[in-house]
């Protein structure tokens, strides 16, 4: 199973794998980028003994909460060898196939230890959420969503809680895995204690689970005790720089109502599919890495035709157990819907849902209703492997009407390889340390346009020289990060944004590189740049021969005319024109003629 979990990832991810220094996810190239910043700050972080959750190499000088990010500290630090050596491209690429194919793998052992005893009914369990729709889409860029094998663990270690004779071992692995789970995927890990709160809720309020209640309830309170303590002591401090930290706001910023499930979704194939491939697959998703649900209608005949299936074949203690993945199930399918109801891409503005109520709490407000889906396709995955269990080891005929459901369930959701492009190239003048001479240790450097949301090559520059562990290191303005509206008390009321605030010059960069727009520098705009270079204490701006952008390479021609422009003639260094920048002094009006 391990086998086939692992070259199933790899077959996903095969186009990171053929280039790895070139190749970027086609769909979210910013967030591959920003996960690889985050995985080279590991390196970082272990030899300077910086801050995990808070870093001013970004964003400068203000900084960035990294606690209020995916900091992805547990990778970071975990694979920081790899890194190293081997660059942070690569190690997202391991991280990414291991992700996908652990998650198969940990729900397999989940379902043969906890549900099933066929081998076979638990791989299809495990390969239906290792590799499903909502999965495959976060693989586009998510190294947090892709995390699947963190909750099965997490889970499993939930049902081992009454253990009359292990409580302060399940405890502390439990108080373990939610300081680690934290760091990989913290809404994930909300998740799946909302989840398990119910499914035990609904367990104990049932006759045999009050009879088990009795004597488990002792072992399952003190094992949650150390938990609570030793995970309090883990996280104390990033929930601290979470709630309460600088540079903190409420909330995401992303529309809940635009990250919501299409009620038709669920029953829609997706377009990275076996089905999307012949064209069946339906544009139904907020983007292509929240393409969450898209189970196809086949697979969700099956799974109801498996409820009813199984209730008339059960005991009444598995019948419990379907009872509360059923709601559990229900309950995070609603959920998933969001505040108000979409269908075929329509926002029913009519017709309010339960998150409505929800969307101002504290960390439902930081959660996307969109991802609740996952918990739902879980529940699909148990309730499939137990409908394959149940039937497999009946007449012939049987099985071949198994297998037949099965697959005409499965197959038309199977996963494409992932898309992918070429992205820029790291410059000689990064990788040969050529840098150094136009920038002071901990001085403010760029590439063009600032680094955000739809061009993140500055933060992978930054990232190559963090992953290096060169003692020098420079800073960057700006970068792709969740932050606070304003830097006043106002901003930690409000929801977060993408980047900080806009300041003027940061404009004109981007237009210039995003959509070749040049307009003539008045001596206007370069009093604002000169202001705003001061305040970023820039020292050096640089332009690779190419740079990349959300769809492919960036307007780089327009942008050297526009900086030509504003601050004069660049030198050519290596592979790349260099602006020096006197901060408070460039760029220099220019004379009025006579």
């Amino acid at each position: 199973m391990a086998v086939v979990a692992l070259a199933a990832a790899v077959y996903v991810c095969q186009g990171l794998w053929l280039a790895p220094y070139r190749n970027v996810v086609a769909d979210n190239v910013s967030d591959q980028g920003q996960f690889e910043w985050m995985l080279a700050y590991g390196v970082y972080l272990l030899q300077h003994g910086t801050d995990p959750f808070f870093t001013d190499l970004l964003n400068a000088p203000r900084g960035v909460n990294l606690a209020m990010n995916t900091s992805s500290t547990f990778y970071a630090v975990l694979f920081a060898p790899l890194t190293h050596f081997a660059g942070p491209s690569i190690s997202f690429a391991t991280i990414l196939t291991l992700n996908l194919a652990g998650s198969a793998f940990v729900w397999y052992l989940f379902l043969r230890r906890w549900l099933v005893r066929s081998g076979l009914a638990a791989a299809v369990g495990g390969m239906l959420f290792g590799f499903c729709p909502g999965l495959i889409s976060h693989a586009n860029g998510h190294l947090n969503w892709t995390s699947g094998w963190m909750v099965g663990i997490v889970a499993w270690w939930v049902l081992k809680l009454p253990e009359r004779d292990h409580w302060l071992r399940n405890g502390i692995v439990l108080g373990l895995l939610c300081g680690m789970g934290f760091s990989v995927a913290a809404e994930a890990l909300f998740f799946c204690a909302l989840a398990s709160g119910l499914f035990l809720g609904i367990w104990l309020l049932s006759r045999p689970g009050r009879q088990m209640a009795r004597s488990a309830l002792p072992p399952v309170l003190k094992a949650l005790g150390v938990c609570a303590v030793l995970a309090g002591a883990l996280l104390a401090y990033p929930l601290y720089m979470h709630f309460a930290g600088p540079l903190k706001f409420s909330g995401t910023g992303f529309l809940m109502d635009h990250y919501s499930e299409d009620l038709v979704a669920y029953a829609a194939f997706p377009l990275q599919s076996l089905a999307g491939l012949f064209g069946w697959g339906a544009d139904l998703a907020p983007n292509a890495t929240e393409a969450t649900s898209f189970l196809g209608a086949p697979l969700l005949l099956l799974f109801g035709a498996a409820l009813v299936l199984l209730w008339r074949r059960a005991s009444p203690e598995r019948r419990v157990t379907l009872r509360a993945l059923t709601v559990v199930g229900g309950v995070f399918f609603v959920l998933s819907l969001g505040p108000r109801l979409r269908f075929m891409g329509t926002e029913q503005e009519h017709i309010p849902l339960p998150y409505a109520l929800l969307a101002e709490i504290p960390l439902f407000d930081s959660a996307l209703p969109v991802r609740y889906t996952l918990v739902v396709v879980v529940i699909i995955a148990l309730v499939l492997a137990l409908f394959v269990d149940e039937f497999l080891n009946r007449t012939a005929l049987t099985r071949v009407a198994l297998g037949a459901a099965v697959v005409a369930a499965l197959a038309p959701i199977a996963p494409l390889p992932l898309r992918t492009l070429e992205r820029a190239p790291e410059p000689e003048f990064i990788s040969s340390g050529r840098w150094r001479d136009f920038v002071s240790d901990g001085g403010v450097m760029t590439t063009l346009p600032l680094a955000m949301d739809v061009a993140v090559d500055s933060m992978r520059w930054q990232a190559t020289t963090m992953a290096d562990g060169g003692a020098a290191q420079f800073r960057i303005p700006a970068g792709y990060f969740l932050g606070p509206q304003d830097y006043e008390e106002t901003g930690r009321e409000l929801v977060g944004r993408l980047g900080p605030p806009d300041r003027p010059t940061t404009r004109l960069f981007y237009r210039a590189g995003r959509f070749g727009q040049v307009s003539r520098v008045t001596d206007v705009d370069r009093a604002q740049a000169r202001a705003d270079f001061e305040y970023w204490r820039l020292e050096a701006i640089f332009l690779p021969d190419e740079m990349t952008g959300p769809r492919g390479p960036l307007n780089r021609a327009a942008l050297v005319l526009f900086c030509t422009d504003l601050l004069g003639e660049p030198e050519h260094v290596q592979d790349v024109l260099v602006w020096r920048i006197r901060p408070g002094v460039d760029p220099v009006d220019k004379p009025a003629r006579g």
